[in-house]
């Protein structure tokens, strides 16, 4: 598989089962990519420890990395994969950061992290790792959960086929490609879900000619037209087009649990400042309530705000 040639596997200290690892190791295998287990460490005890000389101060943190090492080498060696893996372990008081700067560095095309269900409220007032990753990742971000790769299963793409702007068009068509090349690496099928906007109800209130039937009628028609366009192009089949009416976080899971999806692949535009607490963006707000896992695609040229 040509886009993903280089892996980081972002390593959870506090899990037993590393699900990041397991999944690079599974598209490893599968696409002959190279594989790097990355943990990030750092204990703020550390910072209490000032009155100590730089030569001492820097023993102690070496031993906490070797420690890890340590830990991270007897992981891997419980494996038995023939696939060769690298160990990286760095002292970073941010993890997101840590990972964002080696994927630069090192070359990465590709992050791979375990998540898991956020509590809602410390989701708003503390933006979690892959939320962090979602944003200012400069690569692809697949947030790993529980649900296994079958052959013969479904991955769902998920587009805005309506849309004029061509950023939006480009990142449809990349969506697409990277369904078609996941299907192809694991033996799935591709669908493609487009949601569309229903009746704005202040329209249909304030004015009393106005049918909103018919509105969403031609709304949805022009969808379904759109979609269908899109569809020939990228050579999807008919039956694998769904297009409801709905907001995108309320449609994306709906659709992904009736198909028992393995994969959803959608794209992600950065987010900074105070909408980026308090709002987030599409890919955000549906993976909390997604079984499977997500692909979240960067536009083209983006360029991540972390920089060493």
């Amino acid at each position: 598989m040509a886009s993903f040639n280089k892996i980081l596997a972002v390593i959870d200290p506090a899990e037993e089962n590393q699900k990041s690892l397991a999944r690079a190791m599974e598209i490893a295998q599968k696409s002959g990519a190279s594989v790097t287990a990355f943990l990030s460490i750092y204990d703020f005890s550390y910072d209490m420890t000032t009155m100590l000389s730089v030569e001492e101060r820097e023993t102690m943190r070496q031993a906490m990395v070797d420690d890890r090492i340590d830990w991270l080498s007897e992981v891997l060696n419980s494996d038995s994969s023939e696939i060769p893996l690298e160990i990286k372990v760095v002292w970073h008081n941010r993890p997101y950061e840590s990972i964002i700067l080696e994927t630069i560095e090192g070359g990465y095309d590709l992050i791979v992290k375990g998540t898991a269900k956020h509590d809602t409220l410390k989701s708003v007032i503390f933006t979690p790792t892959d939320w962090h990753l979602l944003r200012k990742a400069p690569v692809s971000v697949l947030l790993v959960k529980e649900h296994d790769w079958p052959e013969n299963g479904q991955i769902l793409g998920c587009v805005n086929a309506g849309t004029e702007d061509a950023d939006h068009q480009s990142l449809n068509n990349r969506i697409i490609d990277q369904c078609h090349e996941m299907a192809s690496l694991l033996k799935s099928n591709v669908h493609i879900v487009n949601s569309f906007p229903g009746t704005p109800v202040n329209i249909a209130i304030e004015i009393p000619e106005f049918d909103p039937q018919s509105y969403n009628e031609s709304v949805k028609t022009y969808h379904e037209q759109c979609v269908e366009k899109l569809a020939t192009e990228k050579q999807i089949a008919p039956e694998n087009c769904h297009v409801k009416e709905g907001l995108p976080e309320d449609v994306i899971p709906v659709v992904a649990k009736d198909l028992d999806a393995e994969l959803v692949i959608i794209g992600t535009v950065g987010r900074q400042g105070i909408s980026a607490a308090l709002i987030g963006n599409t890919a955000e707000h549906i993976i909390d309530m997604l079984d499977c896992d997500v692909l979240a695609l960067k536009p083209e040229n983006f360029v991540s705000p972390i920089q060493r």
